[in-house]
C-alpha cells in the first residue's frame, strides 16, 4: 500500500466564519506516494454544544446537536500516486447559535473527513473547525435605545438612632452595545448622613449559565472603574466610561444549554449599597435615528442628562472645575465631582485605551464584519482586536485569499473573577429593575 503524504481539508477562499443559512464549501486534499486502496472517502459537517461540571472537560454531561451531514465523495477504489482533490458543500441551517467556548462548555462546528481502508489497514481521519456567527441585531430588542436607570435608598440606624439616609442612582446612555463602543455611566450619590462613604466601584460583569443538572454559573468582572468616596452631608456626581471589549453576544439564540447575560453593577462600600443595570451585547449597533448630543458637562445634574453618543470617547476624562454655586433640588445639597482613582482599561502611565467603535462591531445594514482587515493591516497592528480570555471565540481574521491571521487584544483588563456556583443575587430583569427603583433597606 502506498504511503499517505497529505490528508487535509481546505475551505473555499480560506473562509472560516459563516452565517446561518450559508453553505460551507471546500475540498479534501490527498497526496500519496504510491497507489492506495480505499473502501470509501467520506466528509461530515457537524455542529454541537456540550456542557460539563468540570473545567475543560470534553466528556460532556449534557450535549445537543444542531446538525450533522455526511457526504461520500468517493466509493470503493484505488488512489494512484499523486495529488487528489475531492470537493464538498454543506448547507448550514438557519437557526444555529454563535460559536462559543467557555471553561465548562462550548458550541463548536467542524468538518471531518475519513478514508476507510480495507481490513487490517489503517484508517485515516482529518478535521478542521469553522465558526458560526448568528448576528444579534440590537435594534430588535425593545427600548434598547433608551437610557437604563436604577436607584436605591438606604436608611442608617445605629443603636436604634436614625443617623440619616443615602441615595445611589446610576444611569447608562443605552441598554445595548457592540464591542468597541463606549458605555457612558453617570452616578449620583446623596449622602444625607454624618458619616463618609467608602469608595464607589462600577463594573462590567459577564454571567454565563451552564445548564447542567444543577446549573453552574460563572461570573466574571470584565472591566471596572473605581471612584473616591463621598463626605458626610454631601451630594456628589461621578461620570465614567467603559469600553466594551471583544465579547460573545448576549443570549446565544438557538442554544438551550448555555446562556450569556451582561450587566453593569455600581456599588458603594461602607455602607454596602448596590444597583444593577442589565445590558445587551450584540453585533449590530443601535441605530439612533435622531441626533444625540455629546456627553454633558460634568456639572450637569443627572436629571437633565440626555443620552450621549458613543463615538470618539476614551475613559477617565478629567473632571471639569466644580461650580460652587450649582445646587440640586433634592435637599439643596451642593454638587461635588467624584474623582476617579483607577480604571482597568488604562495602562500604568494613566493613558486610556483608545479603540475605534468600528473595530469590532457591525454597522446596521451590513452583512460583513467591519472588524476584518487585509493581511497587510494585520501585520502592522491595525487589524481588529480579539480577546480569547473573555470568551469571544469568533476570530477577526483577515479576508480574501490570504492566510487567516488572528490578532491580539490590546485592552488592559482586570483579573477574571469567577464564581463557579450560584451567585448570591442574580442580576434582575429590566422589569424587576424598573419596579424596584425606590427600594429602602435597614441596616
Amino acid at each position: 500500500m502506498g504511503k499517505l503524504q497529505e490528508f487535509d481539508i481546505t475551505f473555499t477562499n480560506n473562509k472560516v466564519v459563516y452565517s446561518p443559512g450559508e453553505s460551507i464549501s471546500g475540498c479534501v486534499k490527498i497526496t500519496c506516494s504510491g497507489s492506495m486502496k480505499y473502501i470509501a472517502i467520506k466528509v461530515n459537517c457537524l455542529g454541537s454544544c456540550g456542557v460539563s461540571t468540570k473545567m475543560n472537560d470534553t466528556s460532556w454531561m449534557l450535549e445537543e446537536q444542531y446538525f450533522s451531514s455526511t457526504l461520500s465523495v468517493a466509493d470503493k477504489g484505488t488512489l494512484p500516486a499523486g495529488e487528489h482533490s475531492f470537493p464538498f458543500q454543506f448547507p448550514i441551517p438557519a437557526s444555529v447559535p454563535t460559536s462559543y467556548e467557555g471553561p465548562f462548555g462550548k458550541i463548536s462546528y467542524r468538518v471531518r473527513a475519513g478514508i476507510d481502508t480495507p481490513r487490517f489497514s489503517k484508517d485515516y481521519k482529518a478535521q478542521r473547525p469553522f465558526y458560526l456567527l448568528n448576528l444579534l441585531n440590537l435594534n430588535e430588542v425593545p427600548e434598547i435605545e433608551q437610557p437604563s436607570c436604577a436607584v436605591v435608598t438606604k436608611k442608617f440606624n445605629y443603636l436604634l438612632v436614625k443617623t440619616g439616609t443615602l441615595m445611589l442612582k446610576t444611569r447608562s446612555d443605552l441598554r445595548g452595545y457592540t464591542p468597541g463602543q463606549v458605555i457612558q455611566l453617570a452616578t449620583e450619590i446623596h449622602n444625607k448622613s454624618g458619616k463618609d462613604t467608602g469608595y464607589v466601584l462600577a463594573s462590567l460583569v459577564q454571567k454565563v449559565t451552564y445548564k447542567v443538572k444543577r446549573p453552574l454559573i460563572d461570573l466574571r468582572t470584565i472591566a471596572e472603574v473605581e471612584g473616591a468616596g463621598v463626605k458626610a452631608g454631601k451630594h456628589a456626581e461621578w461620570r465614567e466610561q467603559i469600553i466594551v471589549p471583544p465579547l460573545p453576544q448576549s443570549a446565544l439564540t438557538g442554544c438551550s444549554l448555555i446562556d450569556i447575560d451582561y450587566f453593569i453593577q455600581v456599588s458603594l462600600k461602607s455602607p454596602e449599597v448596590v444597583v444593577t443595570l442589565p445590558i445587551f451585547i450584540g453585533n449590530i449597533a443601535v441605530n439612533l435615528t435622531t441626533s444625540r448630543p455629546m456627553p454633558p458637562h460634568p456639572g450637569t445634574p443627572l436629571g437633565a442628562m440626555s443620552s450621549p453618543c458613543h463615538g470618539g470617547v476614551v475613559p477617565s476624562a478629567p473632571p471639569a472645575e466644580e461650580d460652587p454655586d450649582s445646587e440640586l433640588g433634592a435637599g439643596g445639597l451642593a454638587s461635588e465631582e467624584i474623582p476617579t482613582k483607577s480604571h482597568s482599561q488604562q495602562d500604568p502611565s494613566g493613558q486610556p485605551a483608545t479603540v475605534s467603535p468600528s473595530a469590532f462591531g457591525y454597522a446596521s445594514g451590513l452583512s460583513t464584519p467591519q472588524g476584518q482587515r487585509s493581511a497587510a493591516a494585520a501585520s502592522d497592528g491595525s487589524a481588529a482586536l480579539f480577546c480569547v480570555s473573555t470568551g469571544a471565540t469568533i476570530p477577526f481574521f483577515t479576508e480574501g485569499n490570504a492566510t487567516p491571521v488572528p490578532t491580539s487584544c490590546s485592552l488592559i483588563l482586570p483579573p477574571e473573577y469567577s464564581r463557579w456556583d450560584f451567585p448570591p443575587e442574580p442580576p434582575p430583569t429590566y422589569e424587576e429593575s424598573c419596579s424596584s427603583n425606590n427600594s429602602s433597606f435597614n441596616r
